[in-house]
This record gives structure tokens, sequence and C-alpha cells, in this order.
């Protein structure tokens, strides 16, 4: 069984998933048709376009950002408090229901 995650798109449309876990979100998003994950690095955190915005409940849930998200995260468009990149977050089952916003655009 997978873990639920809902993807709000910058018009409001929440489309809910199923990830995998031990995959990372921006893997599930790009498997699954999400429109908004750009994901150009592949997932090493070399670009910010796969920068989301965490639900603030679920914030607390992840793992700090690394030094090398940091980084990339002043290149994205808007970051804020919750601003994460998705390829940084792997699901867990403790993640089940977790809700991210996607950016208007990406850079």
């Amino acid at each position: 069984m997978g873990v639920r995650v809902t993807f709000v798109d910058a018009a409001g449309v929440a489309h809910e998933r199923e990830a995998v876990v031990g995959d990372t979100l921006m893997r599930t998003a790009v498997r699954t048709g999400i429109r908004g994950i750009l994901a150009e690095c592949g997932g090493i955190a070399a670009c910010a376009t796969c920068h989301v915005h965490i639900e603030p409940p679920w914030a607390q849930r992840l793992e700090p950002r690394s030094e090398t998200e940091e980084a990339m995260l002043e290149l994205a468009l808007e970051p804020d408090d919750f601003s994460r990149l998705s390829c940084q977050i792997t699901v867990s089952p403790a993640l089940d229901g977790l809700t991210v916003r996607l950016p208007a655009e990406q850079i």
C-alpha cells in the first residue's frame, strides 16, 4: 500500500497521488504526471525546478533542509519558509496525507 500525497497546483486544483515508500516526492510527481514539477536535474539538487511549498503542519515532520538544498532554493521563484525541493523529500509512511503546493512557475 502506498502513501497518499496531494499536489495542489497554482490554480488551487488538488491532485491526489499514490507515492511509493522510498521514492522522492519529485519522482512521484513525474511518474504520476503532475504538471509543474520540471525536475531538470533528475533529482540531484542541482536546480530548483522541483520547488514546492509544504503545508505548514507537515513541515515539522520532514528532515531539515541541507546546505545544498538551501543554496538551490535561493534560485527558486518566491521561496518561503515552507519551500523545499521535492527531490530532497523521501516518501515514508509518516507522510501519508501530505499536501504540497506547486508554485505558479519554476525557474
